[in-house]
């Protein structure tokens, strides 16, 4: 016992330091930078900051431009997400890890380069190139292109989340709906749906946010085109180039305010799959207690 206190005690300068230390990094690279954003922006009030927005049409598209595209993109991921991850964790197949492995590229390939990659393959020169050209379908300098590699970086954010939770889970609520006579959509809709519900959101709302601040991938394949295809990234960017900085803050704020909506919002959804881990663990427990008595009184 006394060995014990006297190590707590021991670490609590240590503990104290740590604790200073990250509430300065987290207070330098983030509050403060945040802040700065805000008060840059609203340096002329709300009636110029709204101007700022409102009344530049360049601006309002590249708005409209993102608030259209991200959507479009999480929705790719969303059916993308389920799928893969229902397929990784209820089938065992040659290949398997090799594909886990694969969902992480994003991750790990630069933004710029995925662009370009997009821009060898869907581009005018590029492999499928002449099919889009007698299609008469454009993809890069477009918004296709745009959803393409938005949908690109953010892959693995709904997939990733999951997949842990669906293996977690198991077959066996899925496979006694089958028995019971339940269709695939029935399963689907009021077995599998219900149990990663708070997963796919996490996963949504992180897949959203990654899309909102997309700007490598994006800028190589949108050609930087104001009033057509630059998103609120590119705009900021843009603008800020102009040295029109309380217009490129302006745009700023409105990313940074998303960007805490979203914080707020994986805050709210990390406490519910925390909740529902713990249930699901509980019950799990009681379970093997209660068969555990049975085995007991079954041998007696």
């Amino acid at each position: 016992m006394t060995t014990r206190t006297t190590t707590t005690d021991t670490q609590k300068p240590l503990a104290a330091a740590l604790v200073v230390f990250a509430s300065a990094i987290v207070a330098v690279l983030i509050v403060v930078p945040l802040v700065a954003v805000f008060a840059e922006a609203f340096s002329g009030g709300p009636i110029a900051w709204w101007q700022a927005l409102a009344h530049d049409p360049d601006t309002r598209h590249a708005i409209w431009l993102s608030l259209t595209v991200a959507p479009i993109a999480v929705a790719i991921n969303t059916v993308f997400g389920i799928a893969a991850a229902w397929l990784v964790a209820r089938f065992r197949f040659p290949g398997r890890s090799l594909l886990i492995t694969l969902f992480d590229v994003p991750f790990s390939v630069s933004p710029v380069v995925a662009g370009l990659a997009i821009v060898l393959i869907f581009g005018r020169q590029g492999l499928l190139g002449p099919t889009l050209a007698w299609l008469d379908w454009k993809v890069i300098f477009s918004w296709p292109g745009l959803v393409l590699a938005t949908t690109f970086v953010t892959l693995p954010l709904v997939v990733r989340e999951l997949i842990p939770v669906m293996e977690a889970i198991g077959p066996e609520e899925e496979m006694a709906a089958v028995s019971l006579g339940a269709s695939g959509w029935q399963v689907f809709w009021r077995v599998t749906l219900p149990n990663i519900r708070w997963a796919l959101l996490h996963g949504v709302v992180l897949a959203n946010a990654r899309a909102m601040g997309e700007f490598g991938a994006v800028y190589v394949v949108s050609g930087h085109i104001a009033g057509a295809t630059d998103t609120m990234p590119l705009r900021v960017e843009k603008l800020f180039q102009e040295y029109r900085q309380p217009a490129s803050m302006a745009v700023a704020s409105v990313l940074a305010g998303l960007a805490l909506v979203t914080l707020v919002a994986k805050f709210v959804i990390e406490h519910r799959l925390h909740a529902e881990a713990r249930e699901l663990e509980l019950a799990r427990s009681t379970d093997g207690t209660t068969h555990d008595a049975t085995s007991g009184r079954a041998g007696a």
